[in-house]
């Protein structure tokens, strides 16, 4: 068995959409960054390539590559489990947290553990997916950031 952590965090802005875990969450400000910006999905993709001691998301899927421009963090998902799976691990489980002062996620968890799950070709059962605000504090306590924790354990095949 092999454990790997992710994080990410980005900026807010007017005018952008917030996705988290492929599932697009209605709200007046969403995430600035050079794909769709999901923090939740970059988060899980760092710990999937963490537990496999290969490079961050960054250096296999680099910003300053114009093919990524605006894509599907789902896309890069996929990915990354064909990578875990082409490496011999299967993902055993998945825990996430996503924190963010509003919009509240409560009404969208299910839906975006079921998405990753998809997106994964993995059992719902096997991610998790909580939210937390800020409590007013620091840049994401004031709408101005999204962050998101994850830790995976692979399994080999």
């Amino acid at each position: 068995m092999r454990v790997g952590i992710g994080y990410d965090i980005h900026r807010t802005a007017k005018g952008r959409k917030l996705m988290l875990g492929g599932v697009l969450i209605p709200s007046d400000m969403g995430s600035l960054g050079h794909s769709d910006a999901d923090v939740l999905i970059h988060a899980i993709c760092d710990a999937i390539l963490g537990a496999l001691g290969k490079p961050d998301i960054g250096e296999h899927f680099p910003d300053t590559d114009p093919k990524y421009k605006g894509i599907s963090s789902a896309i890069l998902l996929k990915k990354v489990g064909r990578i875990a799976r082409k490496n011999g691990y299967a993902i055993n489980n998945l825990d996430s947290t996503v924190i963010l002062e509003k919009p509240r996620l409560s009404p969208f968890k299910n839906r975006i553990r079921e998405t990753i799950a998809e997106i994964l070709n993995i059992s719902p059962a096997a991610v998790n997916v909580k939210a937390k605000t800020n409590e007013g504090l620091g840049d994401i306590g004031k709408n101005n950031a999204v962050v998101a924790y994850a830790i995976v354990s692979l399994t080999k095949l």
